[in-house]
């Protein structure tokens, strides 16, 4: 017998380990295909919420909002790219120049989620990861954030429509405030049934467990 679960994934797309714990937490599911399904749905979290039009350069953000060098950086994108492989991730190979705003993004994810349900969402989420993970595209540049959603087959009319206004921008930030105000102040963060807490990008093997034992809570470990 199959248990459903409902899966908040708190998250960024500026957020590196948000790729990994995505991947991470659909290989999980793909093993527990026969023990539990679940509905993911995408909540929104801002690393840089009021970072500029245009963004900041990586490294100098880097530098100073924790004090690391270029090389620290270096090193840490190389441990990031080795389990962004674990889970199927493919990151940029030399990392992403520059960091930007992606509010206008969330706004999209949540218009998604409204208008086409967890499945939509879903792709659109994954599609934005790899443009600025993956590819290193400039992820506050409407153009951008356009091509993606034609590229899912998505309304872009819906979307530039969105974009020029402030549409859902409220709704966005509602959601904010309340995974802020609940302790949620670093990502990813899974909260499973609107309870249970796994947070940071976790392996596979950590999620499946954690699922299995939430899906059967009498299950003895």
């Amino acid at each position: 017998m199959t248990t459903h679960l409902k899966i908040d994934f708190v998250s960024d797309v500026a957020c590196p380990w948000c790729a990994v714990g995505l991947g991470a937490l659909e290989q999980a599911l793909d093993e527990l295909q026969n023990e539990v399904s679940a509905d993911i749905h995408f909540q929104p979290f801002e690393l840089n919420p009021h970072m500029p039009p245009g963004g900041e350069d990586l490294v100098e953000h880097l530098s100073k909002k924790y004090g690391s060098t270029a090389e620290q950086q270096s090193q840490m994108y190389q441990n990031i790219k080795t389990r962004g492989a674990e889970v199927g991730f493919a990151f940029h190979p030399t990392g992403r120049g520059r960091i930007f705003n992606t509010f206008d993004a969330h706004r999209l994810l949540h218009w998604a989620e409204v208008t086409g349900g967890c499945d939509a969402q879903r792709r659109l989420k994954k599609a934005l990861l790899d443009a600025y993970q993956g590819r290193g595209e400039v992820i506050d540049s409407h153009d951008v954030l356009l091509d993606i959603v034609e590229a899912q087959g998505m309304d872009v009319a819906s979307a530039k429509e969105i974009l020029r206004g402030d549409m859902y921008a409220e709704d966005v930030r509602a959601r904010e405030r309340f995974y802020t105000s609940a302790g949620i102040h670093s990502v990813p963060a899974v909260i499973i049934n609107d309870k249970h807490l796994i947070s940071g990008g976790q392996p596979a093997h950590v999620f499946a467990q954690a699922l299995r034992e939430i899906a059967t809570p009498n299950l003895k470990s």
